[in-house]
C-alpha cells in the first residue's frame, strides 16, 4: 500500500478554522467519498492531512474556535506539503511574531516540501523570502500592500491560483473561496485529474453559481444487493449505448419475465430500468463533455441517443443545464485541473 502523502496545515491564533478544516476535510475525502457514494469498497485517501501548531498544543483561533493539533513543529519536520491557510492580519502589517512559523516553513521547503498558501496566508509565505522574483497571488485587499512590502515579487490580485518557484513547489490561491482551487490543484498534482474532478463534483466546487444537479454523479448509489439485478447493472455499464431495446435485453440476461424484472429492478435500485439506463448514458455524456471537443450531436449518438433534440431536453432536465452550457463550465474546470496537475 502506498505511503500516504503527508500534508501539514498550519494552525495559528490568527487562523480561520473554516478554511483550515475545509482543506483538511477535502484532502481526507479523496477517493473515500466517491467510493462510498458509488457503493464500492471504501478507499482510503492518498493524503494524510495533519493539523500542526508551533508547540503541538491547542490553539484558540481568531474566531474563538479551539483547534487541537496532531503535533508540533518538532514532530513534523518533512511533510510533503505545508499549507498556510488564511490569516486575520492587517494587509499592511509586517506579520511580526511569526518567526518560528517562518523558520519551520523554510525547513519544510529545504527538505523538499511543496509550500502552499490560501488567501491572506500569503503574508506569511512572503516573509520566507521564497517569493522574491516570482509571481504570486493573495486576497485582492492584500496585494497592493504586499507589493509594497515585497517589491521584487509580482503580485496578481486577479489570479485565482499561481504555481511558481523551482519545480513549481509553491502554490498560492487568491481571494475567498479560491482555496477550493488550491485543494483541487493539490489533488490533481498528487492523486490525478480524475480524482480532482470527482472531488469538485461531490463538493460542488465552482466559482460560479450552478445548479447542484450539474455536479451530481447520476449513477450514484450502491450496486443492488440482489445479485440478479446487479448482473443487469453490470450489463448496462458495458452495453448502454448499443442496445435498441435495453430493458428487454436486461430482462433476458437475467432470465426473468420483463414485467417481473421491472418490478424487481425498481425494488432493488429505487428507479425503473429505463431511468437507470438514462442515468448511465448521461453520466458518460458528462464525462465526454468535460474531457473533449466532440460535437454534441455525436456525443448523443455515442451514448445511445439518435435524436439530439431528445438528448438535449433530457440532459437539461436531469442535469440542470444544456450540454453546451455544461461543456462551457465544466470543460473549463477540467482543463484547469489538468493544467494544475501538469505544473
Amino acid at each position: 500500500m502506498p505511503t500516504p502523502i503527508e500534508v501539514a496545515l498550519l494552525a495559528l491564533p490568527e487562523s480561520t478554522a473554516s478554511t483550515l478544516y475545509g482543506l483538511y476535510d477535502i484532502l481526507a475525502s479523496v477517493r473515500r467519498d466517491w467510493s462510498i457514494l458509488h457503493g464500492e469498497q471504501m478507499q482510503d485517501s492518498p493524503f494524510r492531512p495533519l493539523i500542526v501548531s508551533p508547540d503541538g498544543r491547542p490553539v484558540e483561533t481568531v474566531n474563538g474556535v479551539v483547534v487541537t493539533p496532531h503535533c508540533g513543529f518538532k514532530e513534523c519536520q518533512s511533510p510533503a506539503i505545508a499549507i498556510v491557510a488564511d490569516l486575520v492580519v492587517a494587509p499592511d502589517g509586517a506579520a511580526d511574531g511569526f518567526d518560528e512559523s517562518i523558520a519551520w516553513l523554510l525547513r519544510c521547503h529545504e527538505a523538499g516540501a511543496t509550500l502552499a498558501s490560501a488567501c491572506s496566508g500569503a503574508v506569511l509565505l512572503a516573509r520566507t523570502g521564497l517569493l522574491d522574483g516570482l509571481e504570486a497571488t493573495s486576497h485582492w485587499a492584500f496585494c497592493d500592500a504586499l507589493q509594497r512590502l515585497h517589491p521584487t515579487t509580482r503580485w496578481y490580485a486577479d489570479r485565482g491560483l499561481v504555481s511558481t518557484g523551482p519545480g513549481k513547489r509553491i502554490l498560492m490561491a487568491g481571494s475567498g473561496v479560491a482555496w477550493h482551487m488550491l485543494a483541487l490543484a493539490l489533488v490533481a498534482r498528487h492523486a490525478g485529474p480524475e480524482d480532482a474532478m470527482r472531488v469538485a463534483r461531490i463538493n460542488l466546487m465552482d466559482l460560479q453559481v450552478s445548479s447542484p444537479l450539474a455536479y451530481a454523479s447520476l449513477t450514484h448509489g450502491a450496486r443492488a444487493a440482489d445479485p440478479v439485478i446487479e448482473r443487469a447493472q453490470q450489463w448496462v455499464a458495458q452495453h448502454y449505448a448499443e442496445a435498441d431495446a435495453p430493458v428487454a435485453d436486461m430482462a433476458r440476461i437475467t432470465g426473468l419475465a420483463e414485467r417481473t424484472f421491472k418490478r424487481r429492478f425498481a425494488a432493488a435500485t429505487g428507479m425503473t430500468p429505463m431511468e437507470y439506463i438514462h442515468h448511465v448514458r448521461l453520466e458518460e455524456a458528462k464525462h465526454l463533455l468535460e474531457t473533449g471537443d466532440t460535437a454534441i450531436e455525436a456525443i448523443a449518438v455515442d451514448v445511445g441517443y439518435s435524436d439530439n433534440s431528445f438528448f438535449t431536453k433530457l440532459f437539461k432536465r436531469k442535469v440542470g443545464m444544456t450540454p453546451a452550457k455544461y461543456r462551457q463550465r465544466f470543460g473549463k474546470l477540467a482543463r484547469e485541473i489538468a493544467a494544475s496537475a501538469a505544473t
